[in-house]
C-alpha cells in the first residue's frame, strides 16, 4: 500500500464531538498505569472474579480482553491466555528478561506476557493488573451493534470514527474477498478481493447507525471508485457492508438523497463476510503516532 507524506495543509478540520473519556486516574492508578508499577498479588478485584463479559482498558476503555479467556494460574493477578485482535502491544521489559503488555491504544501498562508455562492449550499467559482494567459485563454487551465500512486507508476511517460518542470499539480489517487469513501484504497485491475497513461495535442507546453510516458518507469521497484520494487501488474502495436488512435500507436510501443532490455515487452495499483484523501495527495508527489522517477529512453532504 503507498503512503504520501503527510502534508499539513490537508490536516483533518477537528470535529465538534469527542468521544466520552474514563474518569481520570488515581495516584495509585497512575502509579502502576502510567509508571509501570506492580499492584500487591491477591489484591486486585478482578484476581479471584468469573463473570461473563469484556476487560477494557482503565485509561482508555479499549476492549481489551474476553472473559472466555481468563483463567486461575494461581498467581495473584488476573491471567488471560488470549487477547481480542489488535488489542495488544508487547515490547522488552526495562529489566531485559520479560515481555511488557500494553494497551495497544494508548500504551497503558498492563502487566507482562509470558509463554511455555503450560497453564492451557494456547500455553500462554497474560498476567495483567486488575488496576489496569475495567470491566463491561455481558448484559450490557448485547446491546452492542456492528458497523462495517470500507472507505480508503483504514488508518484513516478507524481514526475519524474514534471520535465518535458511542463507539465501544472499533479494529481495522480486511473483508469482502475471498483469500482466508490474507496478510497486508496480499490485499495490496490486489489477488484477495478484500477491501481495507473497519469493523465498529457501537452502542445504539447512544448513536444511531444512520448517524453513522451519514457520517461514513463524510470522511470519504463516495463518488472515488476504487480509491481515496491518493491511494489508488481496488483494496480503498468505497463499500458500505450491512449486517441487518435495516442497515441495507439505510444505505440505500442515503445514497439516494446524495445522488438527488447531484453526487455521483459509487459506494457499494454489500451483505457482511467474515471480517479479518489486520496486523497489530495497523490498529489505532494515528492515535499512537500522534498524528492526523492526510485523505480524510468531514465534508458536509447531508
Amino acid at each position: 500500500m503507498t503512503r504520501f507524506a503527510l502534508i499539513t495543509s490537508l490536516l483533518l478540520t477537528a470535529m465538534t464531538a469527542t468521544a466520552q473519556k474514563p474518569a481520570p486516574l488515581t495516584a495509585e492508578e497512575r502509579r502502576v498505569i502510567i509508571g509501570k508499577g506492580t499492584e500487591a498479588p491477591f489484591s486486585g478485584r478482578y484476581y479471584d472474579f468469573d463473570e461473563e463479559g469484556t476487560y477494557r482498558c482503565r485509561q482508555c476503555g479499549a476492549a481489551l480482553y474476553r472473559s472466555e479467556d481468563k483463567f486461575d494460574a494461581g498467581c495473584g493477578w488476573p491471567s488471560f491466555d488470549d487477547e481480542l485482535p489488535g488489542a495488544i502491544r508487547r515490547q522488552r521489559d526495562a529489566d531485559g528478561r520479560r515481555t511488557e503488555i500494553l494497551c495497544a491504544r494508548c500504551g497503558a501498562h498492563l502487566g507482562h506476557v509470558f509463554a511455555g508455562e503450560g497453564f492451557t492449550p494456547k500455553n500462554l499467559r497474560h498476567c495483567v493488573n486488575s488496576i489496569s482494567l475495567t470491566f463491561e459485563p455481558k448484559s450490557a454487551e448485547q446491546h452492542e451493534q456492528t458497523a462495517i465500512f470500507a472507505g480508503g486507508c483504514f488508518w484513516g476511517v478507524e481514526y475519524m470514527f474514534s471520535r465518535v460518542p458511542g463507539v465501544r470499539s472499533i479494529e481495522a480489517g480486511y473483508t469482502g474477498g475471498h483469500t482466508e487469513n490474507p496478510t497486508y501484504e496480499e490485499v495490496c497485491s490486489h489477488t484477495t478481493g478484500h477491501a481495507e475497513a473497519v469493523r465498529i461495535r457501537f452502542d445504539p442507546a447512544q448513536v444511531s447507525y444512520e448517524t453513522l453510516a451519514r457520517l461514513f458518507f463524510e470522511i470519504h469521497d463516495p463518488t472515488q471508485a476504487d480509491g481515496q484520494g491518493p491511494d489508488i487501488g481496488d483494496q480503498y474502495r468505497s463499500e458500505l457492508f450491512y449486517t441487518t436488512p435495516e442497515q441495507r435500507e439505510v444505505g440505500e436510501r442515503l445514497i439516494g438523497e446524495l445522488r438527488a443532490k447531484g453526487y455521483d455515487v459509487v459506494t457499494r452495499i454489500t451483505p457482511a463476510s467474515r471480517f479479518w483484523p489486520a496486523e497489530a501495527y495497523h490498529q489505532n495508527y494515528y492515535e499512537r503516532k500522534g498524528q492526523q489522517p492526510y485523505c480524510h477529512s468531514r465534508v458536509r453532504r447531508f
